[in-house]
């Protein structure tokens, strides 16, 4: 498998508004990232896929999706919901001590290399993505 794949890839799997889809999310993600020889970013990004797509489906109804592409050296992933409300901001992991909600995107600030989210249209429904990257580098 290349260490580095040349060329740009974009996949999308979309999921029911299911918690048994962030496992599924999860275990896709992995297999998108081994066969691309990109083995080095799984624990990571599965961490951070994870936490978004189980915010998409724990606090928005519908269906929604995970995105994930490679280009220039870079691996960005998101979920995509089809609530356009933007997401609470992040707090600090020390300000959450043992809380056990409220950690998701405080991880995804604190292990991507970059986040953010913005706001979907696509024929006539709205959503958002909230999404983040990892450098191979």
């Amino acid at each position: 498998m290349p260490e580095n794949p040349p060329t740009p890839w974009e996949y999308c799997l979309y999921i029911p508004n299911d918690l048994r889809a962030v496992t599924v999310s999860r275990r896709t993600l992995r297999l998108i990232l081994t066969v691309h020889g990109l083995i080095r970013l799984a624990d990571t990004a599965e961490l951070l896929a994870t936490e978004l797509v189980a915010n998409a489906v724990l606090h928005a109804e519908g269906p929604a999706a995970l995105r994930v592409s490679w280009s220039a050296g870079v691996l960005r992933f998101g979920a995509w919901d089809a609530d356009p409300e933007p997401p609470e901001p992040p707090r600090q992991l020390e300000e959450l001590g043992d809380a056990e909600d409220g950690r998701g995107l405080a991880l995804v600030r604190a292990c991507a290399d970059q986040w953010g989210w913005q706001p979907l249209s696509r024929n006539g429904r709205r959503g958002k993505l909230v999404w983040c990257e990892l450098a191979a580098a």
